[in-house]
């Protein structure tokens, strides 16, 4: 029976022999079959002091360290996000507790080149030493499989240094659409001014956070106002690139008739491009239908009365997200909710003289946005198609704020288009 024991694995051979008499333990035991002698190699290879259990082990500890790196570095990650939105939000509190602009309060204090975009865009590193782009936004909104990861903000910036340098101009006019303010762009703000751009974004009459009551501006003249003090007060032979987004395209093609040769381009950012004797109101009627959203969304308020037509225009704020910040980082989303003002009626219905000779003078680029739903892909393209500018750029994956939902595609753009000579 012991011999016929010793055939089975050599595990229950090792501990039976210890029960085993003198006599027996000196006999020379039975040569075991193969696939006992593999087994015996597996178990040998598993006792502690085996090479390959120290391999195993070193293996073991190599990715127990390497995913105490990662965990770390994400840890970092979410740190640096954190204070991110801190500090933007420390910023921008303090611009509106200070007044903002200038002494009559005319625009948004901008962000210094020192401290903005590392404020907001921030790298840190791991034990490795390899920069890791923080994540832009905290929302678990759905992102457009376009949307390719960027570099880090400052080796963007290093490898478009001096991209001012020998432009037409270097100076931008950002005008803001109905219900936003020149808070909307500071990350735009940012992006070119770190770039050697010089940049300008105001609010217009009624909008951010110029105390002025939307119902009383009755005319786009009034409503520009703070737009044209900026142009008149240009010097001679200085020029200037107008972007203007949402109902700031009307206004910049207002200005465009008024001010030819003070205006080097003319961008329109998911904006209204008009045509002679169109108004704001009108660009709708080239869509097939009027959009749900957008009629659900808007508020109009009566500053006169009821009995008399509307003054203004609200935008229901439950809806905003779903009309204007469908793609956007929730803190955006928060700032606009915050942020947003009526729009003015009378700007909206005037129709605008544009002639030729002036406005049809300077060069127009138009920014398209794909997942817009205020003014939708298929009505800008018709406004493209209508009165056709000199080139078409394409924000794939984009809701109708782009400076929030891909601002550094949105810089690019403008760059090359201030590069085209």
């Amino acid at each position: 029976m012991g011999n016929s024991l010793a055939c089975f694995s050599p595990k229950i051979a090792a501990r039976s022999s210890d029960s085993t008499s003198p006599a027996h333990r000196d006999a020379s035991p039975p040569r075991p079959s193969s696939s006992a002698s593999s087994t015996a190699r597996r178990a040998a290879s598993a006792l502690p002091g085996s090479t390959s259990n120290k391999k195993n082990k070193k293996k073991m500890e190599t990715a127990a360290s390497a995913s105490a790196s990662a965990a770390e570095a994400g840890e970092l990650c979410r740190d640096a996000l954190i204070r991110e939105q801190a500090i933007a939000a420390v910023m921008l509190l303090k611009q509106y507790q200070s007044g903002g602009g200038n002494e009559n309060g005319d625009s948004l204090r901008l962000f210094s080149r020192s401290t903005s975009t590392s404020a907001l865009f921030p790298s840190v590193s791991g034990k490795s030493g390899v920069k890791q782009s923080v994540p832009r936004s905290s929302t678990s909104r759905r992102r457009s499989c376009s949307d390719v990861p960027l570099p880090p903000l400052p080796q963007v910036l290093a490898d478009e240094a001096l991209e001012a340098d020998g432009v037409e101009t270097n100076r931008f006019v950002l005008v803001h659409g109905g219900g936003y303010g020149a808070w909307c762009w500071y990350k735009t703000i940012a992006l070119l001014r770190q770039g050697g751009f010089k940049v300008d974004a105001v609010d217009l009459m009624g909008s951010g956070i110029r105390l002025t009551d939307t119902n009383n501006v009755n005319s786009m003249a009034e409503y520009v106002k703070p737009l044209t003090d900026i142009i008149d007060k240009l010097g001679d032979g200085e020029k200037v690139i107008l972007v203007g987004h949402d109902f700031g395209g009307a206004c910049v093609s207002y200005l465009m008739e008024l001010y030819p040769h003070k205006i080097a381009k003319a961008v329109f950012l998911a904006a209204a491009m008009l045509k002679n004797g169109q108004s704001f109101l009108d660009m709708f009627s080239l869509q097939e239908g009027p959009s749900d959203l957008m009629r659900q969304a808007q508020i109009f308020l009566y500053g006169n009365g009821k009995d008399q037509p509307p003054t203004a225009i609200e935008l229901d704020k439950a809806r905003l997200e779903d009309l204007l910040f469908n793609q956007s980082p929730a803190k955006d989303v928060a700032l606009a909710s915050v942020s947003m003002r009526p729009i003015p009626f009378a700007p909206i219905l005037e129709k605008l003289t544009l002639s030729d000779a002036n406005y049809g003078s300077i060069r127009r680029f138009y920014i398209e946005t794909h997942e817009d739903y205020a003014i939708p892909a298929s009505l800008q393209e018709a406004m493209i198609k209508s009165n056709p500018p000199e080139k078409v750029f394409h924000l794939k994956g984009c809701d109708h704020s782009p400076f929030f939902t891909k601002p550094q595609a949105l810089h690019r753009f403008l760059t090359e288009i201030s590069k085209i000579s």
